[in-house]
């Protein structure tokens, strides 16, 4: 070999040619190696021209892409439908053949638009369809080249029809669901109402007794002094008056007569006592703030809770003589009466529990603590505890506003309210209000 190649050309040794034989080697696998890579690429291309095609087909809004000149260079199959025009025959159109005259000059205005200020645009134009004329919602959008320089513009179409029906059916289905929320929130206010109603019979039922028990006993003693005065008027002898003053013990009728309307009078201040909290309780909540105790809606509250429970559960306060603090005591005496009640549920299948209700003063806070002995929260339940709609109680017995309501109610007067499980087993919440009334307060007093 060496012996031929030396006589082509003498020049050339062996280890030369052997060099340029090998450098041709290389060079040939490098156009291989390119070749495989122009290949995949070109694949890689064809799939995606692929996909893109594949796309604009299954768009139901009919797309236009132009040049500046307003020739139409690509759209996709909607169109095609629509127009009842081959994509072939499209292409090279102007945009303007495909739209209502009297759109015209708004069309070339918009795509004008759309191409100098390089903002998409928005028009309601009239599409030129094989059976009637159908409106479209157009969006156009520049159409620029790598270099960012415009090009062309791209329409995007959808029918004003397909539009409004689809936002008369959205407006639909939030009607639906305001009416749902309102069905569910009557019926949160109705299960609260009938344990507010509960407790307060149960509450006012004593002073009524005691009211009612008095006006009878009035009414005894009454009898017995017109029978004592009808003897007088009659002119009856002394010694007869005297002996009938005895059998009929006016004066042990009129001392107690005293206590009687005492007793009645203070059975009559209970009661309104027990209405002006409910007034106080039901109050939208638009007017100022004023400063109230805390201590005495916490009782009142308590009081109207429990009393449909009872003997099963009993409470154990721990809290000074008053606590005051500013806000609307209405919507305070309700976030207690949601906290007092979660607390009896809690402990529904026991035969006696305990709810444990401490106040005390901490810095400028007045903090409130409502606990129970029931199986505690899991921690789920302590992360969604205040979510609208969130309850752990089974149908029927709550839909999960009642926690939430409470928390923005605390949130509104400054406060915080913080669900927690008390380390010997059940759960506690925890309601600090600011002691910003205090000095007022207490120099009023």
């Amino acid at each position: 070999m060496g012996e031929i190649l030396n006589t082509l050309n003498p020049t050339f040794s062996d280890a030369a040619w052997i060099d340029v034989i090998r450098k041709m080697d290389a060079t040939y696998s490098e156009l291989l190696k390119y070749q495989v890579e122009l290949e995949e690429k070109n694949s890689d291309l064809e799939g995606m021209r692929a996909f893109i095609e594949s796309v604009l087909g299954s768009m139901t809004d009919i797309l236009i892409a132009c040049n500046l000149q307003n020739q139409i260079v690509q759209t996709n199959a909607a169109l095609v439908r629509s127009t009842g025009i081959s994509a072939q025959a499209l292409r090279g159109l102007r945009v303007t053949d495909l739209f209502a005259k009297d759109d015209h000059d708004k069309l070339v205005a918009m795509l004008s638009a759309a191409a100098t200020k390089m903002r998409t645009q928005r028009l309601e134009l009239t599409l030129q369809t094989q059976d009637t004329p159908e409106i479209l919602d157009i969006h156009a959008a520049p159409r620029t080249d790598p270099r960012g320089r415009v090009v062309g513009i791209v329409l995007i179409g959808r029918p004003v029809g397909e539009l409004r029906r689809a936002y008369v059916e959205l407006n639909s289905a939030h009607e639906k669901l305001i009416q749902a929320q309102e069905q569910l929130v009557h019926s949160e206010k109705m299960a609260s109402l009938g344990r507010l109603v509960s407790g307060v019979a149960h509450e006012i039922n004593n002073p009524i007794s005691f009211v009612y028990g008095n006006a009878h006993a009035l009414e005894r003693y009454v009898g017995r002094l017109e029978t004592y005065f009808q003897q007088v008027q009659n002119g009856t002898p002394r010694t007869d008056l005297i002996q009938l003053r005895e059998k009929l013990k006016l004066d042990k009728a009129v001392g107690n007569l005293r206590e009687a309307i005492a007793g009645a009078l203070e059975g009559a201040e209970r009661v309104r006592d027990i209405v002006e909290s409910l007034r106080r309780f039901s109050a939208d909540g638009h007017g100022e703030a004023q400063p109230f105790d805390l201590v005495g809606i916490t009782r009142t509250a308590l009081a109207w809770v429990i009393k449909g429970h009872e003997p099963r559960l009993r409470a154990m306060l721990s809290t000074p003589e008053r606590v005051i603090v500013e806000g609307r005591s209405g919507h305070i005496q309700q976030v207690l009466m949601n906290m007092i009640q979660n607390a009896c549920d809690s402990m529904e299948g026991c035969k006696e529990g305990v709810i444990d209700i401490d106040i005390s003063e901490d810095l400028d806070h007045a903090v409130l603590r409502i606990g129970d002995q029931g199986s505690g929260m899991t921690p789920e339940a302590m992360l969604r505890m205040f979510d609208p709609f969130f309850t752990t109680k089974p149908v029927g017995k709550g839909i999960g506003l009642g926690l939430s309501i409470s928390y923005r109610i605390v949130q509104q007067h400054g406060g915080t309210l913080t669900p927690m499980n008390k380390p010997d087993g059940g759960a506690m919440f925890e309601m600090r209000l600011p002691l910003r009334w205090r000095g007022v307060s207490e120099a009023k007093a």
